[in-house]
């Protein structure tokens, strides 16, 4: 059935008697596709625990799909959002976890769901796989075009991988797989805790706690001159569940907001909205990671539909109202 209004297929209707698994589904991200999907009317939708299910294991992964079948027939489509993450600090302390877990959860599941005939494996990347030095705005094809920021590299070609595995199952096997590239994600929900969160959720805590202890400055990593474009969480998962909906190909798909801003620029924004008045020092010994980021976003636009609807300033008042009323409630 198309939608009269455009060239897209109904979304509910696509979604009818759909059996989705969501690996991180009670995460960050994955909980708003998840309560996406559950806006869009599935009520099939599996959200394996790493506690039960070890994506790193083939076989907790077989006994995942297996699980999930029904009549033998496995699940309709897997959003793949299991990853480990983390920001600078916490990618040059384990990056080995980083490139081990993220290409063992990756790999092992998107092979073994093709043997069990899985309808559709929808892959989600990361802005880190692109070179360190990529001209902005960053394009998809790119993305072989040179090495990537060294702090997260071991991250970022892991998680590439799934596209050379999604182009190669395609062409051999005729397996429909996508690969999305979000870029940095922040919101309500994020990861607060300092040795591992990215810089966003990092920045308002540093900015509430030194308010709250009546400090007269506050510390920042490098010098504040690299740009950032950052998404807000409940529009990417709008973003995955468009494509998942209306995209069929293994190019890759930038999913961002169109809105570059320096780090200097952002820790000035927060400091308003949080009411933090002292000074910003930057510890120019710490590294910056990749000088620019900002995407190409005309692909995700053409192809499936989509734009980012959540304007920075708006999704970075939200971020903080959550993290205060979540620090309250302590």
């Amino acid at each position: 059935m198309m939608n009269p209004r455009n060239r897209w297929p109904d979304s509910k209707e696509f979604w009818r008697n759909k059996r989705v698994i969501v690996t991180g589904g009670s995460g960050f991200l994955g909980s708003f596709v998840v309560d996406k999907l559950r806006r869009r009317g599935v009520s099939e939708i599996f959200v394996p625990r790493s506690r039960d299910y070890d994506l790193r294991s083939v076989s907790a992964v077989r006994r995942l799909l297996k699980d999930t079948s029904a009549g033998g027939k496995a699940a309709d489509i897997i959003i793949h959002l299991a990853a480990r993450v983390g920001g600078i600090g916490a990618n040059r302390a384990h990056p080995a976890e980083f490139f081990y877990d993220n290409l063992m959860m990756g790999v092992q599941l998107f092979h073994e769901a093709w043997k069990m005939g899985v309808g559709k494996f929808v892959a989600i990347g990361t802005v880190c796989s692109y070179p360190k030095y990529t001209p902005v705005p960053f394009k998809e094809e790119y993305l072989w075009n040179g090495y990537p920021e060294e702090t997260n590299a071991p991250y970022g070609l892991a998680k590439k991988m799934l596209l050379v595995q999604s182009q190669a199952y395609r062409k051999q096997y005729g397996f429909n797989s996508i690969f999305l590239l979000p870029v940095n994600l922040y919101g309500p929900g994020d990861n607060f805790d300092l040795e591992s969160s990215h810089v966003i959720p990092a920045l308002i805590r540093k900015c509430v706690e030194a308010k709250e202890r009546g400090d007269d400055h506050i510390v920042a990593w490098g010098d504040g001159s690299p740009t950032r474009e950052f998404l807000y969480v409940d529009d990417a998962a709008e973003g995955i569940l468009l494509a998942t909906e209306r995209y069929n190909s293994s190019e890759p798909v930038n999913l961002g907001s169109n809105f570059e801003i320096s780090i200097k620029e952002l820790l000035g924004i927060i400091a308003r909205l949080t009411g933090f008045k002292g000074k910003i020092l930057w510890d120019t010994s710490k590294p910056n990671g990749q000088p620019r980021r900002k995407l190409d976003v005309s692909r995700a636009k053409e192809w499936f539909g989509f734009e980012a609807t959540t304007s920075f300033e708006d999704g970075l008042k939200r971020t903080i109202d959550w993290y205060l009323a979540l620090n309250k409630n302590k």
